[in-house]
């Protein structure tokens, strides 16, 4: 198709949050991208299937799926998305170990080949395993960093468009704190055409677009009866992967680390980020209100705790 380099991308993992990214970094020209899984066959397969639309779609660069983590060297940026989902009869502890013992592998087997490269961690409970993988790699802080916040977001932004009518490209929105039921959606500070959203929704319809958000991925998660969510998580970890290879400046919420920022200390959490080459730049501080700040500690403390539990 083309001669240009492309920014290496490995995905770990071949489910469908996995195999959904890879198609949309391709899709949208920017990277090459690694697939690896520890089912080979499906991650080949996957690839090859994704490479025979290579002449439809006319995208340069190109992917190949793996199980050896060899193929995946010196790779720009490692995603991710590798894990168990949690099963009748699964403790939250269950799940937490479970998945815990797999980021821990696929940390000691990534950073081996690709130990220059940004991590994006996509595993649940992300902001969980993000922790647990800053404390277990060593990576500087700036190149480990979790997918959630853009994700809520997404649904924020869905939401208020569901509730105004308008095109989702007129708003802009923020949602901060845990990836789950303790996130924190921020109305004062999300706009309809730079207009903020309580000059065209009152009280009532802004709860229940919050509400909405929150119930976001329940909701998918209620109709697929089998599954989650996969194609908004893709998108969410693309859009990402855009920001950091453009160098655009634009501000994402990112499961980052804080160091005193919003008075919060030693803990990944999903708060608004600059993102660029070098990973995460800059926290951004909002001016928040004494209720949301609280609500924001109050995140912060239900991650420390889940934290605590892993068998380190």
């Amino acid at each position: 198709m083309d001669s240009k380099r492309y920014p290496k991308v490995t995905v770990v993992g071949a489910g469908n949050v996995g195999a959904s990214t890879a198609l949309l970094l391709l899709l949208k020209n920017l990277a090459d991208v690694v697939m690896i899984d520890v089912a080979e066959g499906v991650a080949k397969g996957k690839a090859l299937d994704i490479m025979h639309m290579r002449s439809n779609e006319r995208f340069g660069p190109v992917i190949c799926g793996t199980a050896d983590y060899a193929d995946t060297a010196n790779s720009d940026i490692v995603i991710v998305t590798a894990g168990m989902p949690r099963k009748p009869g699964m403790t939250r502890e269950d799940l937490l170990d479970i998945n815990a013992g797999i980021v821990r592998q696929v940390i000691e087997n990534a950073m081996a080949v690709s130990p220059d490269a940004i991590y994006i961690f996509v595993t649940n409970p992300l902001d969980v395993m993000t922790n647990l993988a800053y404390r277990l790699s060593g990576l500087p802080k700036q190149r480990l960093m979790g997918m959630g916040g853009v994700l809520d977001t997404a649904r924020f932004t869905y939401a208020i468009a569901e509730q105004t009518g308008v095109n989702p490209e007129q708003i802009e929105a923020m949602v901060i704190g845990a990836h789950g039921e303790a996130m924190l959606p921020l109305p004062r500070f999300s706009t309809v055409d730079g207009k903020p959203i309580s000059e065209l929704l009152d009280a009532e319809d802004i709860d229940q677009v919050v509400e909405n958000t929150v119930k976001g991925g329940a909701a998918v998660v209620e109709l697929l009866q089998t599954g989650s969510a996969f194609y908004a998580p893709a998108s969410s970890i693309v859009t990402m992967v855009e920001a950091i290879l453009s160098d655009d400046g634009r501000v994402l919420s990112t499961c980052a680390l804080l160091e005193g920022e919003y008075g919060i200390d030693g803990i990944y959490m999903c708060v608004p980020a600059r993102l660029g080459p070098e990973g995460v730049k800059e926290i951004v501080e909002f001016d928040l209100l004494e209720e949301e700040h609280a609500r924001l500690v109050a995140s912060a403390t239900s991650i420390r705790a889940s934290v605590e539990v892993l068998s380190l």
